[in-house]
């Protein structure tokens, strides 16, 4: 098993300390936060693999802490939280959240989701490095430098983003089912994370500016999936 580097982000000073007993038992470097409000001004951020984020935090919950990293970094992040409603969850992956484990939870499971998020990011990294640069008018995507652009503007893509966006792109000629973009991404086998494809495609729409009705680079086929439309390659 890898090991990793872990911020854990929850007030609960309990859990946090267990947390970190049982992550570094798996060789995971861990460090626990209580104060939400410090997050943002850790000048190692950027070292950490994963963060995982409670959500009923005092001050700043998990949702804005979310948003904070977002703005800033694609650090994978997982919630861990009591709030484990249906809605809940999907409004965690619609603000950029790579997973959403509900607490009570196994802490093998934990370990399991930890594997799977950063398998994903680092599949990611690998299948971009396949592709190189490419151009669809406005938009292009670099993927030797993990970077796509919009009219020349810098678009903050998480790495499953990346991951969705490159998989249709290199599959534009092709129909995606929601099951296709599931298996690919290796994710979960349940209703939430069906629903997950489509929250991760409306993020990559609401960050190239694509209209779903009148869509100019991933349009929806009715019952089948997704496809990218986004012209002939311009440049390679």
């Amino acid at each position: 098993m890898a090991t990793y580097k872990i911020l854990v982000v929850d007030d609960d000073i309990k859990l946090g300390t267990v947390l970190k007993e049982y992550l570094s038992k798996y060789g995971h470097n861990v460090d626990h936060e209580f104060d939400s409000t410090k997050v943002m001004g850790l000048a190692n951020l950027e070292t950490y693999d994963l963060a995982i984020l409670d959500i009923m935090m005092p001050q700043l919950d998990g949702y804005e802490l979310c948003k904070l990293i977002r703005s800033k970094s694609d650090l994978p992040i997982l919630f861990l939280s009591a709030r484990g409603e249906t809605m809940d969850r999907i409004v965690g992956l619609e603000i950029g959240a790579d997973d959403y484990l509900p607490k009570p939870f196994e802490p093998r499971e934990l370990l399991a989701r930890i594997e799977s998020i950063l398998r994903r990011s680092k599949k990611s990294e690998t299948t971009m490095k396949t592709t190189g640069l490419q151009v669809f008018g406005e938009l292009e995507v670099n993927a030797d430098k993990l970077m796509a652009k919009l009219n020349g503007q810098n678009l903050e893509l998480t790495s499953n983003e990346f991951l969705a966006l490159n998989l249709l792109i290199e599959n534009q000629h092709k129909i995606l089912s929601r099951d296709d973009i599931l298996t690919f991404m290796q994710g979960h086998d349940s209703e939430v994370y069906g629903r997950a494809i489509d929250i991760l495609i409306s993020r990559i729409r609401q960050k190239l500016n694509d209209d779903p009705k009148e869509p100019k680079y991933i349009k929806t086929i009715r019952g089948q999936g997704y496809r990218f439309i986004g012209g002939e390659l311009a440049q390679a």
